[in-house]
């Protein structure tokens, strides 16, 4: 492992402790399944070559997702964020643009969450901005 990627290991995780420490063991939970989704769903295309869904969903019961977003946070982005640096690590290519998407649901099977991915079907790049800083 390169100096980058141990780097890159331990801010990961110290991220996934941050989350653990302010919001409960929850996030970091939903953190591990939303990797063993991507994980799952990879396809190996040729040699070198893995793609993986590019849309994510994660559906939370009504008190966790209030836990989870009283902070202010954007846990959308801070999810969609750390699975990019998971594919990263990986060798991944996601099908398109990444988004994960935090919903309410208030009949999760397990009462805690529920993640799945896919495909998003008909998206284009040239169709979202990026913004520069």
């Amino acid at each position: 492992m390169g100096a980058l990627s141990a780097l890159e290991q331990t801010l990961e995780n110290r991220w996934d402790a941050l989350w653990a420490r302010l919001l409960d063991k929850e996030p970091v939970e939903v953190l591990d399944a939303l990797r063993r989704e991507c994980d799952d769903n990879a396809v190996v295309c040729r040699e070198g070559r893995v793609m993986v869904p590019n849309a994510y969903d994660v559906e939370l019961p009504d008190d966790v997702h209030d836990h989870l977003t009283r902070t202010g946070t954007d846990v959308g982005q801070a999810l969609t964020d750390s699975l990019c640096r998971h594919a990263e690590r990986r060798g991944y290519e996601f099908a398109g643009p990444l988004a994960v998407h935090v919903a309410r649901c208030p009949d999760v099977p397990n009462g805690r969450y529920r993640v799945a991915g896919r495909v998003m079907a008909h998206v284009s790049a040239d169709g979202f901005f990026y913004a520069t800083h």
